[in-house]
């Protein structure tokens, strides 16, 4: 029986080869959706631009896992290992953490001391450096204790960015309101947008940008301007660049990143997964990174 496995949700957008290579345990954050899963195309971004060109005024409903979800997530990893961390996205996010800590308690007691729990304050591309870095802990021969203790400091390291095309799938998700969408919808047109990071967990802005019909040179220029203000040039960093089927933007990101800085990881690159997807709409992109 190996020492320590992961569950974390669908929500940290990590690929299928890094689920696989380390036995990662997926609690599926769901999407219904009916008047767009028949539509064709090869991924829910794919859909929802179809469904815009029928004029489908419907908006996809999202739900967290629920505690059974969990529970199975549980079991299967306790079966493989001696103890198990569970790192759920944001608590201001959603109420996947707090399903995860209600399925805990169904659990036999000499189960529950094996299982720990952590709120990773963040979502999709941070989501998945923070499992990333359990994973790293792990390999080093980290105990759950020293695993806990470690994640504190690594998860205020990760920084999250993110930059929309259109603002009514945010405005649908309830997250802002009609004016805002109005307004930001106007805004955009004229090639103004506001990049969105996330602080304490909730999704905040972080200034409004000029020039952005090219998302990945907006954040690559964050980036950039958070390691020249931080003067930690030298500093490994690890990234992920998480994108709403806009794959040769993200490719091209990645290239920036790793032809200007030597000391730089793409850890992995992927598709958004639906929950973001119905949050954030097509093209949106997302520049998570951690400081090693």
């Amino acid at each position: 029986m190996q020492e320590i496995g992961i569950i974390t949700e669908s929500t940290a957008d990590l690929p299928p080869d890094i689920i696989e290579k380390y036995r990662i345990a997926i609690a599926p954050v769901k999407l219904d959706w009916p008047e767009v899963e028949s539509l064709p195309g090869e991924n829910t971004f794919q859909r929802m631009r179809e469904a815009e060109k029928r004029g489908v005024k419907s908006f996809g409903k999202t739900s967290q896992p629920s505690p059974k979800d969990y529970l199975d997530q549980y079991r299967r990893q306790l079966a493989e290992f001696k103890e198990v961390i569970c790192i759920s996205l944001s608590s201001k996010f959603s109420g996947s953490y707090n399903s995860a800590l209600q399925a805990k308690s169904f659990l036999k007691p000499e189960e529950q001391i094996r299982v720990s729990n952590i709120d990773s304050f963040t979502i999709s591309g941070g989501q998945g450096l923070a499992v990333l870095k359990a994973e790293e802990l792990i390999e080093q021969g980290k105990n759950t204790a020293e695993i806990l203790g470690g994640m504190k400091g690594a998860l205020k390291r990760i920084q999250f960015f993110t930059i929309m095309k259109d603002y009514k799938w945010i405005e649908a998700s309830g997250r802002i309101s009609h004016l805002a969408a109005v307004i930001l919808n106007r805004m955009a047109r004229s090639g103004l947008r506001p990049l969105l990071t996330i602080k304490k967990g909730k999704l905040s802005p972080a200034g409004i940008k000029s020039n952005t019909k090219d998302f990945p040179n907006v954040l690559f220029g964050q980036l950039k301007s958070e390691i020249e203000k931080k003067k930690t040039q030298g500093v490994r960093i690890k990234a992920a660049i998480v994108h709403g089927d806009d794959l040769s933007g993200a490719k091209r990101l990645k290239e920036m990143i790793e032809r200007d800085f030597k000391n730089a990881e793409i850890s992995f690159l992927s598709l958004a997964n639906d929950v973001i997807g119905v949050v954030s709409g097509p093209d949106a992109m997302v520049l998570a990174w951690m400081e090693d």
